[in-house]
Formats: structure tokens, sequence, C-alpha cells
């Protein structure tokens, strides 16, 4: 059953639109489900878990609470501040580090230890001036 869309009014062809996606929406959902049962159907004939055909990283749930990290620094003039090393730089650390002294590698906590800081590039050298080789007869 072909429409006419250009004899519809604006309210026709607002009704149309929004029927047409609750129709598309529910095709969806039901296609969803025939894939779900036949996924859950091949899962069950072998004898195995969505877990095990498709593992997570590291073992933890892809919806589940990350694990905490041990705090790597610590702020030498309140304690109670640490931080694990990962995300942005706290405000105190990068204070820290404008004091004359501080490193990163004194703000450690004992037993953590730093990444290994990449080495520096070797400052470039001119590059030697070819001399002309003349051969002398």
């Amino acid at each position: 059953m072909a429409i006419n869309l250009e004899s519809l009014s604006p309210a026709e062809l607002q009704a149309l639109i929004k029927n047409a996606e609750a129709q598309m929406d529910s095709a969806r959902k039901n296609h969803v489900k025939e894939v779900r049962t036949k996924i859950d159907a091949i899962l069950a004939s072998s004898g195995l878990t969505i877990g095990e055909v498709y593992p997570t990283r590291g073992g933890k749930s892809a919806k589940g609470p990350k694990s905490a990290v041990a705090p790597k620094y610590r702020n030498p003039d309140n304690a109670a501040q640490t931080w694990s090393g990962r995300g942005k730089r706290p405000v105190w650390f990068n204070e820290a580090l404008k004091k004359k002294g501080v490193t990163a590698e004194s703000l450690l906590i004992a037993g953590a230890t730093a990444k290994a800081a990449p080495a520096k590039k070797a400052a470039k050298k001119a590059p030697a001036k070819k001399a002309s080789a003349k051969k002398k007869a």
C-alpha cells in the first residue's frame, strides 16, 4: 500500500512518522530477541557460556566496578593525600614538583616504583663536514 505523502497535512505526517518509529522500535526488539534465542540455543548445544566465548579483560565484568589501585605517591605536606599515578595529576602533586629539589621519585611511597622514564634523546650533533677527497698522485 503506497501512501501519497504530498497529500498529507503536517499533523498527519507527524503521526505517520511516530507510528513508523514505534513500528521500527518494535521490529528491532523482536529481531534482538530472535538473535538472543539463537545464540542461547547454540551456547546450550555447545555446553558453553557467553563468558567463555567472549571473556572480559582481566576477568572483570564489563559493567562491574573498577578495582582500586594502590596509591603510589604521597603528599609530603599532607599524608592523607595520595595518588595512584593514573589519570590527571592532582594539584598537590604539581605544586610539590614546583618546589626546589622535589622530584616525582621523591614523592613515591616506600615500596612503590616509578615507571622507567623515557630515555632522553641524544643531543643532535652537527653533521660532520665532508672533506673533499682528492687523490694525490
